[in-house]
């Protein structure tokens, strides 16, 4: 299947989503976002992790179509803010996980992108940043929201005033990514990385993101009480017998994902 202004790719149960606008630096228009909207619900059958990544060298995503969103009125942009934070909470809660190939400039829509997805994995010349104080308006995609979650409300609101930008090792050592690496071995980093989440249970994966997507909103105690309920739902699989089996028999583990 096509999509406008996206690549779609699966391989060995990983599914590679490009956003394939590299002249405007993979801006996010809306024939973008629709284009990913879609391809999120087409995943093809088998997909255990997707990868979310930009065409090019210099960036993953570089923000929003500021062009199209200039003479925009505020009822409209409001409605496209709120379409928006629809699909990106849409790639979170994906069942299976989702991984942030930084390649470049993570700005505005960008880093938005990457806070939806479960970790990122960037560039030594990845960039990331919200500046859109610096245009009259503030982030509409849940910026404002996932960055505090992420690396803490203080310093998310110093990123949020300023709108500065952090290298890939500042963003390294304030928790916004996993791991910094050279470019030339982003994608092999990012794939075996993938490749590992792949070869798991994947019933028992999506409840492990379950949970722990869970346990971000809400206290502890609801979230152990739903961590034991998930644990417990596992042994209704026929992959816990089998994983728990092929252990005991010291061979590897045949999936079904059931």
């Amino acid at each position: 299947m096509s999509y406008e202004n996206l690549a779609v790719a699966s391989h060995n149960g990983v599914t590679r989503i490009t956003i394939d606008r590299p002249k405007v630096l993979n801006a996010l228009n809306r024939a973008t976002l629709a284009s990913l909207d879609r391809a999120l619900s087409d995943l093809p059958e088998g997909t255990r992790v997707v990868v979310l990544t930009g065409a090019g060298e210099k960036s993953f995503v570089a923000g929003a179509d500021i062009a199209e969103m200039a003479e925009l009125p505020a009822p409209l942009a409001a409605q496209y803010a709120g379409e928006g934070q629809r699909i990106l909470a849409r790639l979170g809660e994906l069942a299976v996980p989702v991984i942030a190939q930084v390649n470049g400039y993570a700005l505005g829509g960008g880093l938005e992108l990457v806070l939806a997805c479960d970790f990122a994995i960037a560039s030594d010349n990845a960039r990331f940043g919200l500046p859109e104080v610096g245009l009259g308006v503030i982030p509409g995609f849940g910026g404002t929201i996932r960055l505090a979650r992420k690396i803490g409300p203080a310093a998310a609101r110093q990123l949020l005033y300023t709108g500065a930008q952090l290298k890939a090792e500042e963003a390294l050592r304030a928790g916004l990514v996993n791991e910094v690496v050279p470019l030339a071995e982003l994608t092999g980093r990012v794939d075996a990385i993938a490749a590992q989440i792949a070869k798991n249970a994947p019933l028992a994966v999506a409840s492990a993101k379950r949970s722990a997507r869970h346990a971000e909103e809400t206290d502890l105690g609801t979230a152990l009480a739903v961590e034991a309920q998930l644990f417990g739902l596992c042994f209704a699989t026929t992959d816990q017998g089998e994983g728990m089996r092929a252990f005991l028999d010291k061979r590897p583990a045949q999936w079904t994902g059931k």
